[in-house]
């Protein structure tokens, strides 16, 4: 512990966040910096407690336990952050995790639901610290290329270049495997580059990864969709081994009247394309789904539905609402979710108070169920039509919505973005390989293992375990790496 009475001294603080009305008029990431000093001293809150929940995530058999699923050596890059040890902080760090970058970025903190702190007090800044670390050592050059001593000779294709498929072709590359990452899009980085906005983590970090990748003999092919430019069963021919790291893009739909009205969009239509022209253009294509002047109903909860309202008041929406089918969280952890669970509690984010600062109001509206959507006579979207619901148990003990008789509403709207989560990878790949699929549609591997029923065909991330969080991804493209490794060579020193 780098200071026994860190945590009685020194309470919890964060970097301010720019003003909401300021940061609206830009695509800036919304955090401030935190002074050298003042992260020091929050790290001296750190216990080093005798069983470190924070970094304890376990995907098979505590699935409602949170802590680090990359398994972030946590208590000890504190004491070293704590100590002014910035740069044995960062080679620590990167022990456990490929891309802290992103993780301190856009990670949801489950290390800090299971922080011991977090019992009756606040938890430790842990996601803080972490993107600290790292930005420093990128700012002092201490993040350099590091090439293979040796080539092996085997070859191995990832398809697909998000988190799970970079943190693959990292791990196996630094085995000495001629490493081939395969891309759709046109550019590195899957979820990371086209599925979350510029204001929470800007493309400019993700391509200096890429980049050093690249330096290090990763090679990247984009704009090539397996399944359809390539064969799946031609790169299994001409590779090694083969991952599977496409991701969960299957959107959930909402199947009701309406459905097809000219307006209404999958949020990954949205936020991918405005992504995309303001990369190419700086929106000056006029390439996106422009939600200016407009009024906008974003359907889910999550932090897709987030960036939606986010990325809407950025274009100058005339309005946005948030439409959520669950109860609204309780501000503190229910009796039913204890520590060290992942605290299912309100949250403001970044997306909400920004509304707050426009609207003078919380977008956010819970128990509403959407019934309908109608259009004008040229089929353009006008109005949603919603209704209040309860949860209730049925005779089978199924909680069920039930509607809220004479709570119907209708709701203006020019624009839907339909943010409820996504159902599995689309089969493509899957299909033209074999591999058999789990009652989900996705790909069936034992979670530790990573091989599915195709000899040499592995896979990771959400393609196998369905949509979840960055940093699953990343320990799966690790542990994915690691069976490829000892399915080529015999064994692996990979680390998990």
């Amino acid at each position: 512990m780098g200071n026994p009475t860190g945590f009685l001294n020194t309470t919890r603080a964060l970097p301010k966040d720019r003003d909401p009305k300021e940061r609206l008029a830009d695509w800036q990431e919304v955090h401030k910096e935190m002074p050298k000093a003042d992260i020091e001293k929050q790290a001296s809150r750190c216990m080093d407690c005798g069983v470190p929940f924070c970094h304890a995530g376990d995907s098979k058999n505590f699935r409602g336990i949170a802590g680090c699923p990359v398994n972030n050596l946590i208590p000890e890059w504190n004491e070293l952050v704590y100590r002014g040890r910035w740069k044995d902080a960062y080679h620590r760090l990167m022990k456990t995790n490929n891309f802290p970058e992103f993780t301190g970025r856009v990670c949801p903190a489950p290390c800090e639901g299971s922080c011991v702190l977090g019992i009756n007090q606040p938890p430790v800044t842990i996601k803080h610290h972490e993107v600290s670390i790292i930005d420093k050592a990128f700012e002092n050059g201490w993040v350099k290329a590091e090439l293979p001593k040796a080539r092996t000779g085997k070859k191995v294709a990832v398809i697909g270049s998000g988190p799970a498929g970079l943190a693959c072709a990292d791990q196996l590359n630094s085995a000495g495997h001629t490493v081939r990452v395969y891309e759709r899009a046109d550019r590195v980085g899957g979820l990371l580059m086209y599925g979350i906005p510029n204001m929470k983590l800007q493309k400019e970090v993700v391509q200096r990864r890429v980049d050093l990748m690249a330096e290090e003999g990763v090679e990247f092919i984009c704009n090539t969709e397996i399944g359809k430019d390539i064969s799946a069963t031609r790169l299994k021919d001409d590779f090694d081994a083969v991952a599977i790291c496409t991701g969960a893009t299957v959107p959930r739909d909402l199947k009701v009247e309406g459905r097809d009205l000219k307006g209404v969009h999958f949020a990954m239509e949205f936020l991918g394309a405005n992504t995309k022209s303001l990369l190419d253009s700086e929106h000056k294509d006029g390439n996106f789904i422009n939600a200016e002047g407009k009024n906008v109903v974003v359907i889910g909860g999550g932090d897709t539905g987030t960036d939606c309202v986010g990325t809407s008041l950025r274009h100058k929406c005339a309005s946005v609402r948030q439409l959520e089918i669950m109860p609204q969280p309780t501000v503190d952890r229910a009796p039913n979710n204890p520590w060290p669970q992942y605290p299912r509690t309100l949250k403001v984010d970044y997306g909400q108070e920004e509304a707050i600062a426009v609207q003078g109001e919380d977008p956010r509206t819970y128990l509403i169920m959407t019934k309908k959507f109608v259009g004008d006579e040229d089929g353009n979207l006008k109005e949603v039509h919603t209704v209040k619901i309860k949860w209730e148990t049925n005779p089978e003990g199924h909680m069920v919505p039930v509607e809220v008789p004479g709570s119907e509403e209708i709701i203006k709207a020019e624009l839907v973005l339909l943010a409820m989560g996504f159902l599995g990878p689309e089969g493509g790949v899957l299909d033209q390989l074999g591999v058999e699929k789990d009652p989900r549609s996705n790909a069936n591997a034992d979670y530790g293992r990573y091989e599915t029923n195709v000899e040499s065909v592995f896979a990771a991330g959400d393609a196998r375990r369905g949509q979840s969080l960055i940093v699953w991804a990343i320990n799966e493209g690790r542990g994915a790496a690691r069976s490829i490794d000892k399915f080529l060579m015999g064994t692996s020193y990979l680390p998990y």
